[in-house]
């Protein structure tokens, strides 16, 4: 606009779910990670216990034929675990909560 230049990212439906579940999260307290959409839990790479980095990746989700690594939000350790390969996912289910 004018002499203004404004950065500008347009987001299809699926990008738009996938950030929200990834990286908007306050990094206080526990920090769930949530699946963002429906699908079938391909791998767990953490196991509850386990000392975690944040971006480390923790769960991987199929949804429309694409594979989703969920990451964790913050530096912790993994309290709960809830993923379990092989089994289905609803939006919004529970599958790890890093502390």
């Amino acid at each position: 606009m004018g002499d203004s230049t404004h950065p500008l990212e347009i987001l299809d439906e699926r990008k738009l779910r996938m950030r929200r579940a990834s990286g908007k999260f306050s990094l206080e307290g526990p920090q769930r990670v949530d699946a963002p959409m429906p699908g079938k839990v391909v791998r767990v790479m953490v196991k509850a216990g386990d000392e975690v980095q944040e971006g480390q990746g923790l769960v991987v989700v199929e949804a429309m034929k694409m594979e989703n690594e969920l990451k964790s939000p913050k530096a912790g350790k993994v309290t709960e675990l809830h993923a379990v390969e092989g089994a289905a996912v609803e939006s919004g289910a529970k599958l790890v909560v890093v502390v």
